[in-house]
């Protein structure tokens, strides 16, 4: 059993304004440490489908707090790399790895700074859906770079639904998502995330593709993913914080404005041999 990170362990974005710092970060302040649009149960298909065996080394773009990390060290595979740009979040996933075979290095999903052609797996979760068009191209390219032949890349992100949504409304939602998180947020469809990956080189099998409802803020979602108690300790943080409650409450009341247009999008691709 992989532990959780020493409670001691500084949190991201800790010292922002709690009416400044990105939604994510805080949730992960008020003790959300299942960060993901699709929760636990997606980032299980996910991890499923990149079917990481024991003599693979595995690169995480952008761990975060390191809910993942841990589900995949409990895989056993050969080699755990995070690359993390923010320390403090660094920090906290290197305070669960095993030992000299597994690292987390500070740097960008944009540039990892790893060998070309080291990694049988690479995957990212929410991390892509903030990127602009570029940032997403360029992202999804270094993971090309750094896989081997036939290696598998994997996404979980924010979604758009239908695939024929209108662009009005895409700017719509848009819009609304950024200004209730405090971040851009740029969600593509299920068959743009796709395009993505096959403009970059991957293969992609829409077999590979999983979708959820995107309920971060739902109740059952939360006990799901936390457990009572973490469900129960997060909901006391909201209730001690005015202003982190007023946000909170703002972003879920943007997810259930949205709910039929919003999910959460699992995709694994592979590279050619």
């Amino acid at each position: 059993m992989i532990p959780d990170p020493p409670l001691t362990t500084p949190l991201p974005a800790e010292r922002l304004d709690t009416a400044k710092m990105p939604g994510h970060w805080l949730l992960a302040r008020m003790g959300k440490r299942v960060l993901r649009p699709g929760g636990l149960e997606l980032t299980g298909l996910l991890l499923d489908s990149l079917k990481i065996e024991s003599d693979d080394t595995v690169v995480e773009m952008a761990p975060g707090l390191g809910a993942t990390a841990r589900i995949t060290l409990q895989k056993q595979p050969a080699h755990y790399v995070g690359v993390e740009r923010d320390e403090a979040a660094a920090n906290r996933v290197r305070s669960i790895l095993r030992g000299d075979q597994d690292s987390c290095v500070l740097g960008s999903a944009a540039e990892t700074g790893l060998e070309a052609g080291s990694a049988d797996v690479v995957y990212g979760e929410a991390m892509l859906s903030m990127q602009t068009a570029s940032q997403k191209s360029i992202i999804a390219r270094e993971a090309f770079r750094i896989l081997k032949p036939g290696g598998l890349y994997g996404i979980h992100e924010l979604g758009l639904k239908p695939d024929t949504m209108e662009g009005s409304k895409k700017e719509e939602i848009l819009a609304a998502l950024s200004s209730a998180i405090r971040v851009g947020a740029r969600p593509l469809t299920a068959s743009e995330w796709m395009q993505l990956l096959k403009d970059e080189g991957f293969e992609v099998d829409p077999s590979g593709l999983h979708v959820a409802q995107m309920h971060l803020l739902e109740p059952r979602r939360i006990i799901a993913d936390e457990g009572l108690l973490g469900a129960v300790r997060i909901a006391l943080n909201v209730i001690r914080n005015p202003a982190a409650r007023r946000r909170i409450l703002r972003m879920r009341e943007v997810f259930r404005l949205y709910e039929e247009s919003l999910c959460a999008i699992a995709l694994v691709a592979h590279k050619p041999n």
